[in-house]
């Protein structure tokens, strides 16, 4: 196993009195696939935030490449090599989908290698490029979350953090969307993703983490857990 690019020791994190996360911890090895899964309000999305930094004082110990990163800012932790696609895409509707390609590479100086990913985003999703003009605003559900992902790309990170991107897409395009998943997870990029669709997660995962009410109620290899007593019956919904 190669060395952990992100390592989550005991992270807490409470909203008022209520503790959202209940101190978990888990790794990210370069290269590897992980998977958060787990029930609405487990802290999925929590968690991601914290590592994001986008989060009020979480506590615990958050390493990103050796480095601790909690309490640092996004935009340190962006340029370090961290990007995120939030949950509800959050592309900026009134650029076109040119622009926001631009926008991802907001920490980058390279004019040369940002018209090149560009172009690779574009062969990724020919879709994209077809509409490269139109405001992001007016694209469907599933073109806003390729869009996202590849804004996302366009900071050339270490990590890729996804948060729930098959929600709200047509079967079409949840197949597409893990395709691409998977893709990138070849290119070697270490993806955390988290996703209410288990059974897609797992069968890509190299390694998940269930979570349950904040804390980690189960973890192993993907493929492992897909045939797991409690994980068929508590989340693939099968008896």
């Amino acid at each position: 196993m190669s060395n952990p690019i992100l390592r989550v020791q005991d992270l807490q994190v409470h909203y008022g009195g209520i503790a959202a996360v209940k101190g978990i911890s888990f790794e990210v090895s370069e290269g590897q696939l992980v998977a958060l899964i787990g029930s609405n309000g487990a802290g999925k999305t929590t968690t991601l935030n914290a590592i994001a930094g986008t989060l009020n004082r979480p506590e615990g110990s958050i390493e990103f490449k050796g480095s601790p990163i909690l309490g640092k800012g996004a935009w340190d932790i962006v340029s370090s090599g961290l990007a995120m696609v939030p949950e509800g895409r959050g592309v900026f509707t009134r650029m076109s989908i040119f622009e926001n390609l631009q926008m991802g590479a907001y920490t980058r100086n390279d004019a040369q290698g940002i018209a090149q990913d560009i172009e690779e985003i574009f062969a990724t999703f020919p879709r994209l490029k077809e509409r490269k003009n139109q405001l992001a605003g007016t694209l469907s559900g599933g073109e806003q979350q390729m869009l996202a992902m590849g804004r996302a790309l366009m900071s050339r990170p270490k990590l890729l953090m996804l948060d729930e991107p098959s929600m709200g897409l047509s079967p079409i395009m949840v197949d597409k969307i893990f395709e691409v998943i998977a893709d990138i997870s070849q290119k070697g990029v270490s993806i955390l993703l988290v996703e209410q669709n288990a059974f897609r997660a797992l069968e890509i995962a190299d390694t998940a983490y269930i979570l349950e009410s904040g804390t980690i109620a189960l973890s192993g290899k993907g493929k492992d857990l897909m045939n797991d007593e409690r994980v068929l019956t508590s989340y693939l919904g099968q008896n």
